[in-house]
Formats: structure tokens, sequence, C-alpha cells
């Protein structure tokens, strides 16, 4: 089981870059492409809140469970 993080396909339903984001929420842009390619083990819920104020989604829009993986 797994989490899988979707942040790249709610940045182009936002038509926004990681580049901008990642200003916007005031995190480096390589830590950004991390949490977008679900390699990293955690994530502050203060940065999840950050980027959901700028994309304006919920958490459950960037991140799904998968129980089979």
């Amino acid at each position: 089981m797994k989490i899988i993080v979707n942040l790249d396909v709610m940045l182009a339903k936002r038509k926004m870059k990681l580049k901008d984001l990642a200003k916007a929420v005031e995190l480096s842009e390589q830590n950004l492409s991390m949490i977008k390619t679900g390699k990293v083990k955690g994530m502050r819920f203060e940065t999840l809140a950050k980027i959901c104020d700028v994309l304006e989604c919920q958490p459950g829009d960037l991140l799904e469970f998968d129980p089979e993986d």
C-alpha cells in the first residue's frame, strides 16, 4: 500500500508551473519536485495547506491511497 501524489495533475489543471508553485509556497523547486514524484516519506500539514491554498484544492485532490501496491 502507498500514497500516490497527484500534484502534477493539479498543476496541469491550474495551468501552473512547478517553479511558480514553489515561489508561491516558499519551497525550493527541488523539494516540490520530490513531493510531486512521491520520493518523500512525509510532508508537513503546513506545506500541504499552502499547496492547497495556492492551487485552490483539497488535500484529497492531491493525495490518493492505493491499498494494492
